[in-house]
């Protein structure tokens, strides 16, 4: 089967924009839920819906901070692909 080269690198440019949207939300996530487990080893409370809501409140948070940032990438992105006509 042959591919495309431009449409392989179409589908490369777009995961690596994903990739670079997502990374600081997920990476937030990863960096609350790190320190509420330590919290909770040191405190002994073993409550799995304790780490669940300040993870996504934390998340939506920085998402919501970087909507500026996430929209300017999108728009650059949509750009060189519309111009790629």
């Amino acid at each position: 089967m042959t591919y495309d080269e431009s449409s392989v690198l179409l589908v490369r440019e777009t995961l690596l924009i994903v990739l670079k949207i997502a990374a600081p939300i997920l990476l937030a996530g990863v960096a609350i839920g790190l320190i509420i487990s330590v919290l909770q080893s040191v405190t002994s409370i073993q409550d799995q819906t304790l780490t669940f809501v300040p993870k996504i409140a934390v998340m939506l948070i920085v998402a919501a901070l970087l909507i500026p940032w996430i929209a300017v990438n999108l728009v650059e992105y949509a750009s060189a692909l519309l111009s790629l006509r």
